[in-house]
């Protein structure tokens, strides 16, 4: 007899014996017990967490006959009469298993309910369990509304799917929805001590913690990988054979790592990233470990008086490393070890992206340089400081003309009036040749000026100096005002006398400096549509927002336009040569297979008129016309614009 995996041979026959699913459980065995039987059911769920095997229960729920063949529909069905036997085996004739991965067109959905009309030959009820439904046609979707709305009453409908968000509204309605979810790391660990003792092997608790973490939630993937785990150790579970099977880092690197940034110490960090690329170990799973103590390590300092499990050998160190480093720095690591994942694809190597990403927090410590941040600070402040002073020093070299300047200056001009004068300017602008005056920007002689006491360089080149009491040279003219002489030494003449008048010119000089920016609408690209760009636009978009390509292979694809499309091979056609890489044709090729399109992709070179890259650019021209319309017409914002001189500043409207 061949030997049945563990995944099969601890499949459960009944309700009782499903582990980490009670609330879906407990809402069948209620419904069953109460014979309140719905016509459809759909169950959504990742891989492996028990959707076919709620069905194949739920079908021998209703046929079930009893030993003695005169039971009805109950919820724990007695797995010995014909109906349950049968339906283990997968050779009930009223029991029928469509997998619409393969079978999605309308023509498979049509001859399954063709088959409606018949009653049940040996059973109580038919069951028409469709696995994956979510890759159903929407044809097919369309063809199976009618008869699972109004069903047979001897007719029930079992729906599986791991992406519900594909499947119709129409369908949704018509179904009641259960939700399986993925199991807890502690679920997955007390069953695989229970089965791992009904098969006799002996098995260590560390690794079956590391089979528990690495099956993500999927009850199937942790028996898998039991089963693997038992043929790599010969039959013995041991940590050490299942990490290396794994290819999982030691939690002691783990901890070493960790204690090294919460000392500041990058040659240990650097030291540890090597040992790792010599032992071959992954860095993406370093990255995944480090996240998971972090977690735990925040766990532990958001709430100090929750109790160590003695029983994890790894508390203790993580409860130590939770008291060394700041959780100010704990959070920010974590933030840097799950963004740092989706970096080292981008990095010449696993190893080198690893290394910027571990050292990438030591700047960021508490205390870190303090003579290079006071520097910095420093030599961001000299500008302004710089200037400061300047205007000081001119106001200084000035002190005659100030006397007689006006005790009150009007309230709109320091407003108006740039901060300080430009570092660039000659002591020929501050002084003229009808009197020497100070320019209206310089600080007033009863402010003190600002000084940099700790620094002995100069902050700006000095002053030709002027004798204070000789008068320049007087050319003939009429006597004029302080106000004209205010106005002959200002670089750009803004406004007349009156200060109401000041600040309406100012605003006004202002505003004519620039032109008034206009709103760009830009011109859509040319689309001349295909007669495959629908499905091809479809297919991308569907592969961008997964993930599933990235790079180079993204732009493959949003840059090309399907011309052909045959059950086995696709044609592709693209303007640019580099686009065309094979290594890029096949990730997009193996990328297109995972999606359920196992095809054969060719790649020519010519003019493109309908890729979806141009009909993205197309629809989000639309929606920024949109937006822009909807701004322009605003009564608000028009009585600004109007009333305020208010400007909208090109290129800032984004469509939400």
């Amino acid at each position: 007899m061949s030997y049945l995996v563990l995944a099969r041979k601890y499949r459960p026959r009944n309700f009782t014996e499903m582990v980490g699913q009670e609330h879906v459980v407990q809402a069948l065995t209620n419904a069953l017990d109460q014979q309140r039987l719905h016509h459809a059911y759909l169950f959504t769920g990742t891989r492996g967490v028990g959707k076919t095997t709620v069905s194949r229960i739920l079908a021998k729920s209703l046929n079930c006959t009893g030993p003695d063949g005169q039971g009805g529909i109950t919820a724990t069905p007695c797995g010995v009469c014909a109906a349950c036997t049968e339906i283990d085996a997968g050779r009930f004739v009223d029991y029928t298993e469509l997998d619409a991965a393969s079978n999605r067109g309308v023509d498979e959905v049509q001859g399954l309910l063709e088959q409606a009309v018949y009653k049940p030959v040996q059973g109580r009820f038919k069951v028409f369990m469709i696995d994956e439904v979510h890759m159903l046609t929407n044809t097919a979707f369309n063809a199976m509304l009618k008869t699972l709305e109004e069903p047979p009453e001897y007719l029930k409908f079992v729906l599986a799917t791991t992406d519900p968000q594909k499947v119709p509204v129409t369908v949704l309605s018509r179904c009641l929805q259960f939700n399986l979810r993925p199991m807890a790391p502690e679920t997955v660990l007390e069953h695989l001590t229970h089965v791992l003792a009904a098969e006799n092997v002996p098995a260590d608790a560390g690794a079956l913690r590391l089979l528990a973490r690495a099956a993500r939630g999927s009850m199937r993937d942790a028996l898998s990988l039991t089963d693997q785990a038992i043929a790599f150790g010969s039959g013995r579970l041991e940590e050490t054979t299942v990490r290396q099977m794994l290819g999982s880092v030691d939690r002691s690197v783990v901890f070493s790592l960790i204690g090294a940034l919460a000392a500041g110490d990058g040659k240990a960090v650097v030291d540890l990233v090597e040992q790792l690329r010599a032992a071959g170990q992954s860095a993406a799973t370093t990255l995944e470990d480090m996240a998971s103590v972090l977690q735990r390590m925040a766990v532990q300092q958001a709430v100090p008086d929750m109790p160590v499990d003695e029983t994890d050998p790894d508390a203790q160190e993580t409860a130590r490393l939770a008291t060394l480093l700041p959780a100010d720095e704990t959070q920010l690591l974590y933030s840097l070890c799950i963004h740092g994942r989706a970096e080292l694809g981008l990095a010449p190597d696993d190893y080198t992206g690893l290394t910027m990403v571990l050292l990438r927090l030591l700047p960021f410590k508490t205390g870190a340089a303090p003579q290079a941040s006071a520097a910095a600070e420093k030599k961001t402040l000299k500008p302004a400081e710089a200037a400061t002073a300047r205007a000081a020093s001119v106001a200084a070299a000035s002190p005659a003309v100030r006397v007689d300047a006006p005790a009150v200056a009007p309230p709109v001009v320091p407003v108006a009036q740039p901060a300080a004068p430009e570092p660039d300017e000659s002591p020929a602008d501050d002084w003229g040749d009808d009197g020497g005056f100070a320019p209206p920007d310089a600080q007033p002689a009863g402010e003190p000026a600002f000084e940099d006491a700790g620094d002995d360089r100069p902050l700006a080149p000095p002053l030709p100096a002027h004798p204070p009491l000789q008068p320049l040279p007087v050319r003939p003219q009429a006597p004029r005002t302080v106000q004209e002489e205010k106005q002959a030494a200002s670089p750009a003449p803004r406004a007349p006398a009156a200060s109401e008048i000041v600040a309406v010119k100012v605003r006004e000089g202002s505003d004519s400096q620039q032109p008034e920016p206009r709103p760009v609408l830009t011109e859509l690209p040319a689309v001349v549509p295909g007669a495959e760009g629908d499905f091809w636009h479809a297919v991308v978009q569907d592969l961008v927002a997964r993930e599933a390509i990235t790079a180079l292979v993204r732009e493959l694809a949003l840059q090309s336009q399907l011309v052909a499309r045959t059950d086995g091979q696709w044609t592709l056609r693209i303007e640019s040569e580099s686009l065309g890489q094979s290594a890029a044709r096949e990730r997009l090729q193996a990328a297109l297979a995972e999606a359920g399109h196992a095809v054969r992709l060719q790649v020519e070179i010519g003019a493109v008129s309908d890729s979806p890259a141009r009909r993205n650019r197309i629809a989000a021209d639309q929606r920024l016309k949109a937006a822009e319309s909807l701004l322009l017409a605003d009564p608000f914002v028009q009585e600004m614009i109007r009333d305020f001189g208010a400007k909208i500043v090109p290129g800032s409207i984004k469509p939400l």
